[in-house]
């Protein structure tokens, strides 16, 4: 593009004759290069054109056309070409003559033929046609004359009969190009061959015959009388062969520098477009880029809630087994003073008063420890409480998703508006900086713009506030599922509806019915953990991924591909049962873990068999503890 495009046009239509004056100094000093070494001419204030070598001609005419007459330009970039014309046209003439020496015809070089005066468009004289009765609806007839001279390409025939003596003379007329001419010439030297030439006509005038004579029409048949001269007048014009050539020279010539100045604009048009798109494109991968910045940071402030609220529960479950823990210890103490004052009621009175004391002590202590009973009753209460608090605010939070994906598709939508307003504001700048109207209109979109970037800027300080409040408590609700997960073990027995499930691992019991029925029960045994081993090793690698994506209801959605061919191979050699075992595998892998591609445990509802929530968790192990405790007692 031009070394001012991107400039500001700050100059009016006077000032460019004034500024031009700058610039054409410029060049003359050698700041801006015009002549290239390899003696080609360039223009210096389109250095990023694909067209950098021009003659003298296309350049001046370039110059001229941008400086005088091209829209789109600013101020400076046309004062700046019309410098470059004045330098060509004052300092740069010899390289003019130089150019067009060469095309510049030698009138010793013209032939005769070149300057004689022909009538244009070609035609040809036709004499001395005599008609007879026999013959006269011939002659009158144009389709006869075409016919008879078809070889020669006419494209007209007029002709001009004398009724007293059934005379008459006739115009052939011919293409108005070079085919044209050279026809006409044929039809000339046909007449010369068979000496009925004009020349002939001439000479024999009183001894004429019934032959016809022809030949092209030169300046005395179009200044002669008669219907000939008059016709040839009315349709044609004297022309010499040089003037010819030289006038289609011009219009090719005026043609070109048209279609060069043409093409000039329409370079700058798709540069100008070019620009446009990259900024566009920019401005989108931008826009992208803080995209997915955004959903980084959500996952990981999810991440960190999780945590949170797995660090919670845990806290929670050792502070409620400790007290568990201190009270049966208190009472295991009660209980064996109970016992040692029983053994005591036989000795005397005042072992008996001072046994009486140590049961009210005892007494005192009871009710203590049915306090503590209560206070634990109150800690598991609130343990329930706290789950449904938990449940809330994992609620709270999925809304709180929602609503930031809504506010990040408005915000997206504002920097989409944003964008739009701006690229209307620098096409309000180039329309022009003299109309009031114009100026006006600026105004209201810079202030419409302003009001788009203060609700962006509103809208990213609430998304911020609620991401970290999502985040907080999605962190602590995974927290408390994490030490859950850690420390389930322990409280499980042998069968309950709550507890661990581990997930992407394979089912053994598939395999080893399916070999019971293929093997010898002694080699069963081999084959089923042989081949559960290498199934489930095949599950861990990341490059075998046997899914599909598919869009269902406008969103994509993950499926297996059940043409995969490992496992269609699974299913034809090993059975439906194995094949199954492998495929509900398969598909726990890839929901709860498809980056690591290895077993991990969830909490599960085997009765309903879904994944448990944090509620049935903690109600099952609150249970599991007044269980143990009534056993003990």
């Amino acid at each position: 593009m031009d070394s001012s495009s991107g400039e500001e046009s700050d100059l009016s239509e006077s000032e460019i004759n004034e500024y031009k004056e700058k610039p054409y100094e410029e060049i003359r000093s050698g700041k801006y290069k015009v002549k290239a070494l390899n003696g080609s001419l360039r223009c210096p204030f389109c250095a990023g054109k694909k067209k950098q070598d021009y003659k003298y001609k296309d350049l001046l005419q370039h110059a001229s056309g941008v400086g005088k007459g091209s829209a789109n330009r600013s101020a400076k970039q046309r004062a700046n070409h019309l410098a470059l014309a004045k330098y060509l046209e004052i300092d740069l003439a010899s390289e003019a003559d130089e150019t067009s020496r060469p095309t510049v015809p030698q009138v010793v070089d013209q032939t005769p033929e070149q300057t004689e005066l022909y009538v244009w468009p070609w035609m040809g004289i036709i004499m001395n046609i005599v008609a007879e009765s026999k013959n006269i609806d011939t002659l009158h007839d144009k389709g006869y004359w075409l016919k008879r001279f078809a070889k020669y390409k006419p494209i007209n025939v007029q002709c001009f009969w004398n009724e007293v003596d059934l005379t008459g003379q006739a115009i052939v007329v011919f293409n108005s190009d070079w085919n044209g001419f050279v026809n006409a010439t044929q039809f000339e030297k046909a007449f010369e061959s068979e000496r009925h030439s004009k020349k002939h006509w001439n000479g024999r005038q009183t001894q004429l015959g019934s032959n016809i004579y022809g030949w092209c029409a030169r300046a005395d048949d179009y200044q002669s009388d008669g219907p000939i001269g008059d016709y040839l007048r009315k349709v044609g014009k004297l022309q010499t062969i040089s003037g010819i050539v030289q006038e289609a020279a011009q219009d090719r010539n005026s043609v070109v520098a048209n279609l060069t100045t043409k093409i000039d604009l329409t370079n700058e048009n798709l540069d100008e477009l070019q620009y446009k798109y990259n900024e566009t494109t920019m401005s989108l991968s931008r826009m992208l880029e803080e995209k997915d910045r955004l959903h980084l940071a959500f996952i990981e402030e999810t991440r960190k809630m999780q945590r949170l609220a797995r660090d919670n529960v845990r806290r929670i479950l050792e502070e409620q087994e400790k007290l568990n823990h201190e009270l049966e210890t208190k009472k295991r103490k009660i209980d064996n003073w109970t016992r040692e004052l029983n053994k005591r009621e036989t000795l005397t009175e005042r072992e008996r008063q001072k046994l009486d004391e140590e049961k009210k002590k005892n007494n005192e202590r009871n009710n203590s420890l049915q306090l503590a009973s209560m206070e634990q009753k109150k800690a598991d209460e609130n343990v329930l409480r706290l789950v449904e608090e938990q449940k809330r605010e994992k609620e709270e939070a999925l809304k709180k998703i929602l609503l930031l994906e809504k506010q990040l598709d408005i915000k997206q939508k504002l920097e989409m508006e944003i964008e739009d307003l701006k690229g209307k504001l620098q096409v309000m700048k180039h329309l022009g900086q003299d109309d009031a109207a114009v100026q006006k209109k600026m105004e209201e979109m810079n202030n419409e713009l302003q009001e788009k970037i203060d609700d962006l800027q509103d809208l990213e300080s609430t998304n911020k506030a609620l991401i970290y409040k999502e985040r907080q408590s999605n962190d602590e609700l995974q927290e408390a599922r994490k030490v859950l997960i850690q420390g389930l073990p322990e409280l499980l027995g042998n069968r309950t509806n709550i507890g661990l499930k581990r997930m992407g691992e394979l089912d053994p019991k598939a395999f080893h019915d399916t070999c019971k029925s293929r093997f010898p029960s002694d080699e069963a045994e081999i084959q089923a953990t042989t081949l559960c081993s290498s199934w489930q090793e095949n599950l861990k690698n990341p490059d075998w991924h046997p899914f599909k994506v598919i869009v269902e209801g406008g969103n994509p959605k993950e499926i297996l591909n059940e043409e995969d061919e490992k496992l269609t191979n699974l299913k034809l050699e090993w059975g439906e049962e194995i094949y199954n075992a492998v495929v509900t595998a398969l598909k726990e892998l890839n929901e709860y873990n498809p980056s690591g591609r290895y077993v991990i445990s969830e909490l599960w509802n085997f009765k309903e068999n879904r994944k448990a929530t944090l509620k049935e968790v903690v109600g099952y192990v609150v249970r599991n503890i007044k269980t143990a405790k009534r056993k003990r007692t």
